[in-house]
């Protein structure tokens, strides 16, 4: 007959005892290694300079896409009786008004809200663009080397030779009508070569790895090679500089506009503002000091956001 007391007085130490050297107790399990992208966002949300710059930028693309949420006045009616007026209307915040008038009577602060549209729809148009065009060629030319390679970057620094203002006021003139897209089209037609560049000194890299050559043995063929295994880890570079870039070219747009060569009344834009402004900087500074403090927020938001990104994807930085 068996011994119950002893048997459970047995059960009762083995639970309470330590495992034994035979039984080792359970290991935790290792935290999954987090890829480049995953250590980037962990750091990007940890980066003051990520968070402030994501506000505004947010903030500024709520501005562009939803103008009527922020003023009920028109940009380009204005009444004659508001003729440069700029003192504010005290306790009217908000009021089509309180940051003054411009000579035809039109509301600075309207202007400034639906001039958000044009210049944010360039940057990020003009970004999208190069990046496209700039990183096909530049990964063709990094992937297939020799006799593609030596005329793509010919082609390439034939390009980037020509100054990028002065350019695109040479392409402008060939217009008589300047919209926001013949705008976007100019500084696309001379603002992808550096995004070609980075990515052809990318993909050079990367395709060298072990796993691009073992593609490449198991039989895959280039656009798979290309599109699956070495785009994807070549465009840490080609995102910073693009981001940092778009800043660039909100700059580059209003400067256009400020010479009368980019885009021109009844289209609403900074630039346009700037210009008008300049000639009334001495009797009526509102409507130059508004328009400028507004590109400076706007690209400052967007070089914070790229050197954000530049840090988080740089492991040297980190």
């Amino acid at each position: 007959m068996p011994d119950v007391t002893k048997t459970a007085a047995e059960a009762v130490e083995d639970a309470i005892a330590p495992p034994s050297a035979a039984e080792p107790a359970p290991q935790p399990k290792a935290e999954k290694a987090r890829s480049l992208w995953g250590d980037a966002w962990v750091d990007l949300r940890r980066n003051p300079y990520f968070l402030v710059s994501s506000v505004l930028i947010f903030f500024l693309l709520l501005i562009a896409a939803f103008p009527s949420l922020f003023t009920s006045a028109s940009p380009t009616v204005g009444d004659l009786v508001n003729h440069y007026l700029g003192k504010p209307e005290l306790g009217k915040i908000g009021s089509e008004g309180w940051l003054g008038y411009d000579g035809q009577g039109r509301s600075v602060y309207a202007r400034l809200i639906h001039g958000t549209r044009a210049s944010v729809i360039v940057g990020i148009c003009v970004t999208l663009i190069v990046t496209i065009v700039g990183g096909i060629m530049g990964m063709i030319a990094g992937y297939f080397g020799g006799v593609i390679d030596a005329v793509l970057s010919r082609v390439t620094d034939i390009f980037f030779g020509i100054p990028f203002l002065l350019g695109a006021m040479v392409v402008l003139q060939s217009f008589t009508e300047r919209t926001i897209w013949v705008v976007v089209f100019a500084l696309a037609f001379l603002g992808w070569t550096q995004i070609t560049r980075v990515m052809r000194g990318a993909v050079i890299t990367v395709k060298q790895a072990d796993y691009v050559q073992a593609a490449k043995a198991l039989g895959a063929g280039t656009g798979r090679i290309l599109f699956r295994h070495i785009l994807p880890n070549a465009m840490a570079p080609v995102i910073v500089v693009a981001t940092i870039a778009l800043g660039g070219y909100i700059s580059a747009e209003a400067t256009l506009s400020y010479l009368g060569l980019g885009l021109s009344s009844p289209i609403v834009s900074w630039g346009v503002d700037i210009s008008t402004g300049v000639t009334q900087i001495r009797t009526a500074q509102h409507i130059l000091l508004y328009p400028s403090i507004m590109l400076s927020i706007t690209v400052l938001a967007f070089i914070m956001l790229g050197e954000a990104v530049r840090n988080a994807l740089d492991p040297k930085l980190r």
